[in-house]
């Protein structure tokens, strides 16, 4: 009897795996939605009689779990590049010549693919079982929802045909749009708000950390691309989706590999006549040199590769009233309009707002409160007004000015504005603005600055208009008490805020300078300045002349650090950092004289396996190394990792010195020794 119950239960598996492939996969159901419920529940009654023989990977298993506290943050193995982007045939042309300038005389092939209008994820298989669900999140690093992600019935648990030891797949969650205008009608049927669109409702459900939410939401995923393998490796795009497919990982519907770019330009009309084919939304489509012996070639820019693109379809426009002028004000005062419009729905979802700029781009439009205007949407760009339908402008519109507009009085504090003419824009003149303060210390926390983890918009906003933080050393006074008390806190989210902000006062001196938000000074020129004057007193001492002395600083620069510190407000934010226990720590150590890498300019490429490649830039600035992200005759060493691209073939070209990983830990060992 019990081998039977056994042997019924493998059965009950393999057969709503089969009819998940079936339906999710091959897109061919064999059976009706009553009769996989029937098989469904007869499997789930037996796993209550016996859960000892419940397994991890059984379809019963997408049910959800209890509410996680947060999403824990995961590093890709390989990073998740984004995709530069073309809107017209002529760009799509440009990118091929570019491709074919790199690889001179060689067949390319390319791949055609749709390019889902979903939310990017990456899913990791250990020995055919999956292992981690994460979301993109900055590329290098993402949120863990692996609980989320099993509960969709396209993302097999298990992966079908010989499967390699580790297996990390890129895809896109999306919700099909059937299973949207249901989940809608519900909410709104349930006195909810709906969702503007399936992108959205896609996000807001990957987002949830309770799992069993996710269960009810009707979502799918696409896979079309592999990350790090082991044990199994590809020769072309093709045979990725050809393999994820026997994998029983469920792939676009349609595709094509191409000879030539102008076979991809024909093709993608095809795309175009069959969107009502595809159960999701699709924004355009994504073209992928085939060969991944010409990808490593070509390698990647800092950004985006350089064998891909995206092929977004025309901008779209629609005609809608312009209902009222807001203004937002930014981390350094700059005041940004905003139109405030008639909802109208546009590419893909409804449009309530868009950009304005600034004043002087709405004079050159003579864009007015109460006119009829055309926006414009391009694939993700932000939405903005393009320009006016004069023949409906009401007899009452007056042309726009925005001191009138705001009294004179900045939006979120009531403080003077005054027109600056540098930037073409209207700042707010008051220091103490709520506004400028929310942004200043979002600027202050993020990952390339402090790098503090757990403060988001939403607690930064509650610190700011409860009055617990009024510049950003007020961050590193607050405790578990007041976090606790405030709105989606707990003791423990709290404790870990807590723990965050204390660990970063320790950190490198070009983080404190990016992070005070001084203007023209980015991550680079910070970097620059500490390495230059190695504390934070000399710096806060020098005059124009010495900082115009440092690599890329120039006189407006120097100007604006000079302001920056010699304002009263400014220097007593920096004692009171220095009070509650900031050290920043030089970014440079100078190195002895015989340092391998002291003075040389070094360029890395390709993936490292025992840094990161901002680790292992790190190490070489420490040896007082310029390090730069092009190779040229000025450079001296390469590193060259595993995958390197084009620099290798540019360094091998121009006779720059190349080390791989192992000649270049061992010269640091040679140098820390």
């Amino acid at each position: 009897m019990t081998s039977a119950v056994r042997q019924r239960i493998e059965q009950l598996r393999t057969e709503i795996n089969r009819h998940n492939r079936l339906y999710y996969v091959a897109a061919k159901p064999e059976i009706s939605d009553r009769d996989y419920d029937r098989l469904y529940r007869e499997l789930a009654d037996i796993e209550a009689q016996h859960p000892e023989w419940v397994t991890p990977d059984s379809p019963t298993q997408r049910v959800g779990g209890e509410p996680l506290k947060e999403f824990q943050s995961v590093r890709h193995l390989q990073p998740m590049m984004s995709l530069d982007n073309t809107y017209n045939f002529e760009e799509l042309r440009e990118f091929d010549a570019r491709v074919r300038k790199l690889l001179p005389g060689e067949k390319i092939e390319y791949v055609l693919e749709p390019k889902i209008d979903g939310c990017s994820i990456s899913v990791r298989y250990e020995n055919g079982k999956l292992a981690l669900g994460a979301t993109r999140g900055d590329g290098t690093t993402g949120d863990d929802i692996t609980a989320n992600l099993k509960t969709i019935k396209a993302i097999p648990l298990a992966l079908t045909d010989a499967h390699p030891p580790l297996l990390e797949v890129r895809g896109e969650a999306y919700m099909p749009v059937a299973g949207f205008q249901k989940l809608n009608a519900a909410r709104v049927a349930a006195g909810e708000d709906a969702f503007a669109n399936p992108r959205n409702a896609t996000a807001g459900s990957l987002k949830q950390l309770d799992s069993r939410i996710v269960t009810q939401r009707p979502l799918a995923a696409v896979f079309y691309a592999v990350g790090a393998t082991e044990g199994r490796t590809f020769a072309t795009q093709q045979e990725v989706l050809e393999a994820l497919k026997k994998l029983g990982l469920p792939t676009p519907q349609f595709w094509w590999v191409c000879e030539g770019i102008e076979e991809v330009i024909r093709r993608t009309a095809d795309f175009q006549s069959r969107v009502a084919e595809l159960p999701y939304e699709i924004d355009g489509a994504v073209v992928k040199v085939n060969s991944f012996d010409q990808w490593r070639r070509l390698g990647t820019t800092a950004k985006a590769p350089r064998y891909a693109i995206a092929y977004k379809y025309s901008h779209e426009q629609a005609e809608t009233r312009l209902n009222a002028i807001t203004v937002q004000v930014g981390r350094t005062g700059v005041l940004t309009p905003v139109a405030e419009l008639e909802p109208v729905f546009l590419a893909g979802s409804t449009i309530s707002r868009a950009t304005l700029h600034n004043e002087e781009e709405i004079r050159r439009k003579d864009i007015r409160i109460g006119d009829i205007v055309i926006i414009e949407k391009a694939g993700e760009v932000i939405p903005a007004v393009v320009s006016v339908v004069l023949e409906k402008r009401p007899a009452e519109a007056e042309p726009f000015d925005l001191a009138r507009h705001l009294h004179g009085k900045c939006p979120a504090c009531g403080g003077p504005i005054q027109r600056d003419p540098e930037f073409v824009a209207w700042r707010c003149e008051n220091i103490s603005c709520p506004a400028q303060l929310k942004r200043t210390i979002e600027h202050f926390v993020m990952r390339h600055a402090m790098d503090i983890e757990g403060l988001g918009e939403v607690l930064i906003n509650q610190l700011v208009d409860k009055h617990l933080v009024h510049d950003v050393a007020d961050l590193y006074r607050l405790t578990v008490e007041q976090l606790a008390g405030l709105e989606r806190m707990g003791e423990k989210s709290a404790a870990n805020v807590v723990a965050a902000i204390a660990g970063s006062k320790q950190r490198e001196l070009w983080r404190l300078i990016h992070g005070l938000g001084i203007l023209h000074v980015g991550e680079g020129a910070a970097r620059k300045l500490a390495d230059h004057f190695q504390t934070l007193e000399k710096l806060l001492t020098a005059d124009i002349q010495t900082l115009e002395t440092v690599r890329d600083v120039g006189s407006v620069m120097a100007q604006s650090i000079v302001d920056f510190f010699v304002n009263p407000r400014n220097r007593a934010v920096i004692g009171k950092l220095l009070a509650v226990g900031i050290q920043p720590l030089a970014s440079s150590l100078k190195p002895a004289a015989s340092g391998f890498f002291s003075g040389k300019t070094v360029v890395i490429t390709g993936t490292l396996s025992k840094w990161t490649r901002e680790e292992a830039q790190e190490l070489l600035r420490q040896q007082s190394a310029l390090v730069t992200d092009s190779v040229s005759k000025k450079t001296n060493f390469l590193i060259a990792g595993a995958d390197a691209g084009s620099k290798l073939t540019k360094a091998q070209k121009l006779g720059v010195p190349i080390l791989d990983e192992a000649e270049f830990a061992r010269q640091l060992k040679t140098f820390s020794a």
